[in-house]
């Protein structure tokens, strides 16, 4: 598998930094920043960006700024500035200083875009959407001049002012860049710098009527912060010029510069924030924070840590393509970190009731348990035995196949830590469905692995008298197509994986999970690593499925 042996992936925008180091250049600081827009959650690719700025940041003793780009009020929301900011510290970094928002420099940008009116480099027009379209041309021919673009910088600088004391409606004109119509580059054709939204702001109120577009904020906030690489994904790439006609324009105080490198898509899942929200939208997952979602919220109720998203992310190549990394790959990551740091506890997640008819009826004993099998330091567990048992249902066969190794009617099979059992008699219900298992044990055989003795199998089981009933969530990927966005005919709602979740009542777990906290993570000993839901209460225990103990998708 790349990328998970002790190589050392590339990263040209770490060769980028150290060079300018060597050089002095930036007076051998380095600034990076985070600038997510509040127009959703956080996702699997945004982590990438995450690890690579504070990363960096933390690599050469730099900083890095946590900054909002809110430049568009009628799709933003406090919720999720606070789940970004939230997500930011459960993946253990920290920014510099006060988190900072497009919006505190409002004002600034107003300033300047006066300035750009000024210099003759700017003008109100007062095309219509369609009709600026039209203007605009094609990848393939130049646009035209709008009719206004001549305008004087004396009418520009009034009809702006009228413009930001909400004297037109919305859609009537906008303030616009004078580059060039001709360009090949579609985002100097006279891009737009400020649009009427007579929206409230979350952060800003009522104040502003006219707002700044993300392309002309984005440059100057990094310029403001003193950014030294402002690192962004491939698709930017093309906005680069645009950036840079700004910063030369402008009377800003530093000069930043960008770099693009290509964005992490996973498969069997999408990342397209307007697809995330439609599946909320619609009911498809139970939120932005659905165990299936690939929004960090989502991974983090999953069960997933934030070490092995950060081990995940900073395990891939930061380069000047796009790719699709292999979700195995991830889950690679999400197993090494929980066989390392998660207990091993037993959960019985489909009970197949077992009597242990030689069993005293009155008697109970406790069998301690590592924790850990190879880590001590995470000391010892107890568990209770008695004669009401219960296994899974799967650890039972009338017909056993080739290579059996688990409970069959005349065969001893260990119970993990405690006894041997042979299973002597079955009963079944009318339907001829098993229920019950009549067994023996065999009183030598006490204890994890006593000389002499080896059983034909393992088996985990419960006390059905003093055991924890238990929901279990088993959560899968959330699509059975492997690019549900690949086929271009086809809805990618079409592909969502009907298996996805399936709700198992009638669990039970050990008696020691019984107040086991939020977020909890463990090894259910031959079944998976699962989480304590979110959802979990006093009178309900939940667990989610993180992951299997191995890659069995498509097998």
């Amino acid at each position: 598998m790349s990328n998970t042996e002790n190589t050392k992936p590339t990263n040209f925008i770490h060769q980028v930094i150290e060079q300018d180091l060597e050089q002095g250049t930036n007076g051998g600081k380095v600034v990076t920043r985070f600038p997510p827009e509040p127009n959703g959650y956080l996702h699997i690719g945004h982590a990438k960006s995450i690890c690579l700025n504070f990363g960096t940041a933390e690599k050469y003793n730099g900083e890095c700024n946590l900054r909002f780009d809110d430049t568009n009020p009628t799709k933003e929301d406090q919720e999720y500035v606070d789940a970004i900011k939230s997500d930011v510290e459960w993946l253990g970094f920290k920014w510099a200083g006060e988190v900072r928002y497009a919006s505190n420099y409002f004002d600034q940008f107003y300033e300047w875009a006066q300035h750009l009116v000024r210099e003759g480099k700017a003008y109100v027009c007062d095309l219509s959407p369609e009709e600026a379209k039209e203007y605009r041309g094609w990848a393939t021919e130049p646009g035209k001049d709008s009719p206004y673009r001549d305008r004087t910088p004396e009418e520009n600088l009034d009809l702006l002012e009228r413009m930001r004391k909400g004297e037109f409606d919305e859609g009537s004109c906008v303030l616009r860049a004078k580059i060039d119509m001709a360009s090949s580059n579609m985002n100097l054709r006279d891009p737009i710098l400020y649009r009427i939204r007579k929206e409230s702001h979350h952060q800003t109120g009522d104040k502003w009527c006219i707002y700044p577009s993300y392309d002309f904020a984005h440059g100057q906030e990094d310029a403001i912060e003193g950014v030294t690489h402002s690192i962004c994904t491939l698709e930017f790439a093309d906005h680069r010029p645009l950036y840079e006609w700004f910063i030369e324009n402008l009377p800003v105080p530093s000069q930043p510069r960008q770099y693009e490198f290509g964005r992490l898509n996973l498969n069997y899942t999408v990342t397209s924030k307007r697809k995330l929200k439609q599946l909320v939208d619609e009911g498809h997952v139970s939120g932005w924070n659905d165990p299936r979602m690939p929004t960090i919220s989502g991974l983090r109720r999953r069960g997933y840590s934030p070490q092995a998203i950060r081990n995940f992310c900073d395990s891939l190549a930061v380069a000047k393509t796009d790719g699709t990394v292999d979700m195995a790959q991830f889950e690679y990551f999400v197993r090494e970190d929980l066989d390392k740091n998660a207990p091993r506890a037993m959960c019985v997640v489909r009970p197949l009731k077992v009597t242990v008819t030689n069993y005293p009826e009155d008697q109970e004993e406790w069998f301690e348990l590592p924790n850990h099998p190879k880590d001590e330091s995470m000391g010892m567990r107890k568990v209770p035995f008695s004669r009401n048992l219960i296994i899974e249902q799967e650890d039972f066969a009338e017909v056993p196949p080739r290579k059996w190794k688990r409970l069959t009617q005349g065969v001893a099979v260990r119970l993990r830590g405690s006894y041997v059992i042979t299973c002597e008699e079955v009963i079944k219900d009318a339907e001829g469905n098993v229920i019950e298992l009549k067994c023996t044990y065999d009183p030598a055989t006490k204890g994890a692995n006593p000389e002499g003795y080896k059983a034909k199998g393992v088996v985990h089981w419960l006390s059905a008298d003093n055991s924890v009933p238990c929901e279990v969530r088993e959560y899968d990927r959330l699509f059975a197509e492997e690019n549900p966005d690949g086929d271009k005919e086809r809805d990618f709602l079409e592909f969502i994986n009907p298996e996805s979740l399936v709700l198992v009542e009638g669990s039970r777990c050990e008696v020691g999970l019984a107040n086991a906290a939020v977020e909890s993570r463990f090894q259910f000993e031959r079944t998976g690593y699962f989480c304590v839901d979110s959802e979990s209460s006093e009178d309900k225990l939940v667990f989610n499925r993180t992951v299997g103990l191995r890659d069995s998708w498509g097998k």
